[in-house]
């Protein structure tokens, strides 16, 4: 009770203390009883039970049978957020990290995925996996869906795009409104669904027909809960920000005066269709070194903690950029407009000003705000073709800049030279744009070239972010650090197990670094098997994510790295830069959140943009393909699992499944290990890398799967350089419902 009397003059109980209570008494305990003990006055009756309700919901304590109070952990209850799967069973994820818990039907059909429950282990199930029973919901996550309406024989019933919520959520006539049978729309529940009913709901949006010019866009938006929309205050404030910068603007911000590099000669380089630039580089010769100067927009001047801009900054965590359309962190008129560093206008920046040795290694730094000119507006291809062709026009259009572009090329080669020797990884991949015709669909799929100007960017970004880094560590104010952990020991063993298949080996015992990593590419990039060792290498490793931890960046070497350089598209750029303005103004910047759930939310919604933006272009890549069902082709197996392989086709760039059922007259069995799968009877293997040729044949725009069947082996003009392709057998196979 210490803590609540020291809040608050007639204190209710804390949570702490009531199961305290709980505790010493052994037994479950009513609720007028516990109140009489905890001498809960008449008057504080309702706010004690609201307080009861609430840790019921948190799962604390609950309710038995005979409507006794329990505390949750004494009954062996596990709590966990409930996670789908489109076949109708689905598992708990236990808030504590542990196993998960296999669901069956049954269970799942007393709840939706993403809902909060509380589950008692019952044993084991036929493969060997944790079983559990649902004791209680703790909390309903899915209030609004987005799915498509149908009517079958008079009933009304709305099937989620989400597949991993399976049930359907049956409409009464009088809740659809003017929807349409087939039509995509927003359903909000009014009854969630229990042991005997299905859930509920009325159509609250017409989002419209299921082939409509961007629908796929708007159904992975309110699928992945991605805000699209700004509040009212954040687009009233983003109105209210100034077009330009303003004389007062040059005024000390809190103590910290701002510099004047209007006459440094900075240019941004980015992408033919950019819209926001972020950052603008300068570089010159010093002494037997470089100074590299990073500018960076100065997003925290115009967004402030806890003002309506950065409550939906926070929320929305990065920009998403889906083909045709993106979704801004911020508003246009920043984001596009005061914000961006557009050429021929002054821009208020943050600046990262580093002095680099002549073997890439970094002496010193400073960090201070400023106000700046970028006097061009380059892209990558411009850049590039100034540096490999001394005849080019741009040379002479661009001939104010030119020396310090060459400059920039200069130090990116030392820069270079200095990652290799650091170790880093350089995972070598394909990135693919999609063109689109006039109605807004894909007309085809091509390869993006990288060239070294996309690398020379880089390489300035990286170099700055390690400074941000080292600042934030060297004065110990807390950040987010982009951690990248080294392979789990299970990854590991993996790996080396499929590595001995090609009499190689990965040095480095049990804690190998990025280097011994970075050396075995070097030694695979030549053989044959390049593609498939890459990639069981690249599988091997965790994801990136966003931490207060420091634990440095596995595949860029680095002992310490933060995200400093795009403060319009995520927000942990934005927190970095507060963080390095509180230190220089000898102060300590305090997020309204705790830097460990920053980072969480932060980690989310990353992955949340990612998978909308992949959900798109699977549907987009479906779309082209549903007019090329029964064409052959030859590709590459991208993937090996249980049920079948993958396979990315050459030059189109798309990937379907071959089903296990379609491999062969035969049992495959799936090595994990060796990413393959093997005939038990014939001993035909298909593993990652192996060429075939497929056959397409169905497309399915609503699962946004592709199904494929293997065909006789044709000859491949080039099968030399691509590798041998698989032999199959020349029957085709009747296509079958994918599993």
């Amino acid at each position: 009770m210490a803590r609540e009397k020291a809040n608050y003059p007639n204190p209710l109980p804390s949570r702490e203390f009531i199961i305290q209570i709980l505790t010493d008494k052994g037994v479950p305990v009513y609720a007028d009883s516990l109140a009489d003990w905890l001498d809960i006055r008449q008057e504080e009756i309702s706010l004690f039970e609201r307080r009861l309700r609430a840790m019921e919901r948190d799962g604390e304590i609950m309710l038995n049978r005979k409507g006794a109070i329990c505390i949750a952990e004494k009954l062996d209850l596990i709590k966990g957020r409930v996670q789908g799967h489109k076949d109708g069973y689905g598992f708990l994820v236990p808030d504590d990290g542990g196993d998960d818990l296999f669901l069956g039907p049954k269970e799942m059909h007393k709840v939706l995925h993403g809902d909060r429950a509380l589950v008692k282990e019952v044993g084991k199930d036929f493969k060997g996996r944790r079983e559990g029973r649902i004791v209680e919901v703790l909390e309903r996550r899915n209030a609004k869906l987005v799915g498509r309406l149908f009517n079958q024989r008079g009933v009304l019933f709305v099937v989620a795009e989400d597949k991993r919520i399976s049930q359907d959520i049956l409409v009464a006539p009088q809740d659809v409104g003017d929807a349409q049978s087939g039509q995509v729309v927003m359903v909000e529940l009014i009854a969630q669904p229990d042991k005997y009913a299905q859930p509920q709901g009325r159509v609250i949006e017409i989002l419209g027909n299921y082939g409509d010019s961007g629908m796929e866009i708007e159904i992975a938006l309110r699928k992945h809960d991605l805000p699209f929309e700004f509040s009212a205050e954040a687009e009233a404030q983003a109105k209210k920000t100034p077009k330009k910068v303003r004389k007062l603007d040059w005024k000390p911000d809190a103590g910290l005066k701002r510099e004047d590099l209007r006459e440094m000669p900075l240019v941004t380089i980015d992408g033919e269709t950019a819209r926001d630039f972020d950052d603008a580089v300068y570089c010159e010769p010093a002494g037997k070194g470089w100074r590299l100067v990073v500018a960076i927009a100065d997003v925290s001047y115009y967004v402030r903690p806890d003002d309506a801009l950065d409550i939906t900054s926070r929320e929305r965590g990065n920009s998403v950029y889906f083909p045709r359309r993106v979704i801004p962190m911020l508003p246009e008129q920043l984001s596009n407009g005061i914000c961006s560093l557009n050429p021929d206008v002054e821009r208020m920046c943050m600046v990262c000003d580093i002095s680099i040795s002549a073997r890439g290694e970094i002496k010193k730094y400073r960090f201070f705000p400023a106000v700046m000119h970028s006097k061009a507006r380059l892209t990558y291809n411009k850049v590039w073709e100034m540096l490999s062709e001394p005849a080019s026009p741009l040379r002479e259009e661009y001939s104010t800049v030119l020396p310090h572009v060459e400059h920039l090329y200069k130090l990116f080669q030392i820069l270079l030279a200095a990652r290799h020797r650091r170790g880093a990884i350089d995972f070598e991949t394909v990135e693919t744009q999609m063109i689109f015709n006039d109605g807004g669909k894909i007309d085809r799929i091509v390869p993006v070239s990288r060239n070294d100007a996309h690398r020379l960017i880089e390489e300035c970004m990286l170099a700055a972010n390690v400074c941000a880094s080292d600042f934030l560590q060297q004065h110990e104010h807390p950040a987010l650090y982009r951690i990248h952990e080294g392979p789990t020991a299970e990854k590991l063993d993996n790996l080396r197990s499929f590595l001995k298949e090609f009499a190689l080996t990965l040095p480095g015992g049990d804690d190998p670094h990025a280097k011994d990593y970075a050396q075995l590419l070097e030694k695979v990039k030549q053989k044959p098997e390049a593609a498939l060792l890459q990639t069981a290498m690249l599988r091997s490793l965790q994801q990136a994510v966003y931490s207060p931890d420091n634990v440095g960046h596995f595949g860029l070497a680095y002992d310490g790295y933060t995200h400093f350089t795009s403060p319009i598209r995520r927000y942990p750029d934005l927190l970095v830069h507060r963080a390095i303005k509180a230190v220089l103004r000898e102060d300590k910047y305090k997020p309204g959140m705790k830097w460990a759930e920053l980072g969480i939310h932060c980690s989310m919604t990353e992955r949340r943009a990612d998978d909308a933006t992949r959900d798109v272009e699977n549907w987009l890549k479906c779309f082209y393909m549903k007019d090329r069902v029964g064409e052959c082709f030859t590709g590459t197996v991208s993937a090996a699992t249980s049920f079948g392989i993958f396979v990315l086709l050459d030059d189109v760039y798309v990937e379907g499944l071959v089903h296990i059922s379609e491999l062969g007259s035969d049992y495959f069995r799936f090595d994990q290990a060796l990413h393959c799968l093997v005939g038990e009877r014939t001993g035909q293997r298909y593993r990652l890398g192996d060429r075939v040729r497929i056959k397409v044949v169905r497309v399915d725009l609503e699962t946004s799967k592709i199904d494929f069947v293997l065909v006789e082996d044709k000859p491949d003009a080039d099968a030399d350089e691509r590798g041998p392709v698989t032999p199959t057998k020349s029957r085709v196979r009747k296509p079958k419902k994918v599993v």
